[in-house]
């Protein structure tokens, strides 16, 4: 679902070497644009069930993502992305939500860190929620708390899958929306490194419309950093839901650090 798969441009936007619990640096920055192409086939009715769509929805997104250290403690974020789409109903093209927000560090230690942000979108001609018709919805405002630990590198069982280390982060947001119910949305990240320049993903995104549409959906990808560059492979899948499409398709991803 697309308000999942949005946000996560940003909750999916973890660094190579943490999530968005930790801030930039001053001057410090990332840049990280994402192609996925997604078929739905099925959704989940009122009470979870999947059930089969009318006709298969086909739809692509080409998204950007970038970070910036405006100051110690202070991180500018900037989203958006370009939709292109058919269903049962609608043939559509065009930008989805334009967000703009601040994140703060509220606290850091050498292993762990707590960060808040908020942010303001505006909605666009495609989808800004996964669950409503193209251009349905406008200004939306949210907030968010991002909690993080980083760990050193593993010994035993875990030795392999975690040779570098890795780190696991929990995000719960509130969304205000204008033109569409208000949501509550919560976001989770382990990333394991298990050999220098590689890094290994597992991230969960769910959420709920208020009296409305459910969703969790799963993303499962590899990151290899080459350099201030880095090449993102995954694929995206529904979990669970209600009153939403279950979307299937594969994630592709160009980070730049700078």
């Amino acid at each position: 679902m697309r308000a999942a798969a949005a946000a996560l441009a940003l909750a999916a936007a973890a660094s190579p070497c943490h999530g968005s619990a930790w801030t930039q640096a001053a001057g410090k920055g990332q840049v990280i644009i994402k192609y996925e192409d997604v078929e739905v086939r099925e959704g989940f009715d009122a009470g979870g069930a999947r059930v089969a769509l009318p006709a298969p929805r086909a739809e692509r997104f080409a998204s950007v993502f970038a970070e910036y250290g405006l100051a110690p403690r202070w991180t500018l974020r900037v989203k958006t992305d370009w939709q292109a789409g058919r269903d049962a109903f609608v043939d559509y093209e065009g930008r989805g939500p334009l967000e703009l927000g601040v994140a703060w560090q509220a606290w850091r230690s050498d292993t762990s860190a707590v960060a808040l942000y908020a942010g303001v979108a505006d909605g666009g001609e495609g989808r800004n929620a996964g669950y409503a018709a193209p251009g349905a919805g406008g200004r939306d405002i949210e907030v968010r708390v991002a909690a993080g630990h980083s760990f050193s590198p593993r010994s035993g069982p875990l030795a392999r899958l975690a040779a570098e280390g890795g780190f696991a982060e929990a995000q719960v947001a509130r969304r205000g929306r204008e033109g569409l119910a208000d949501e509550t949305r919560l976001d989770l990240t382990v990333g394991v490194r298990p050999a220098r320049g590689w890094l290994l993903l597992s991230q969960v995104y769910a959420g709920a419309a208020d009296g409305g549409p459910r969703w969790v959906n799963a993303e499962t990808s590899v990151v290899r950093a080459l350099g201030d560059w880095s090449v993102q492979l995954g694929w995206r899948n529904a979990v669970a839901g209600r009153d939403t499409p279950a979307p299937d398709g594969p994630v592709i991803g160009l980070w730049r650090r700078f």
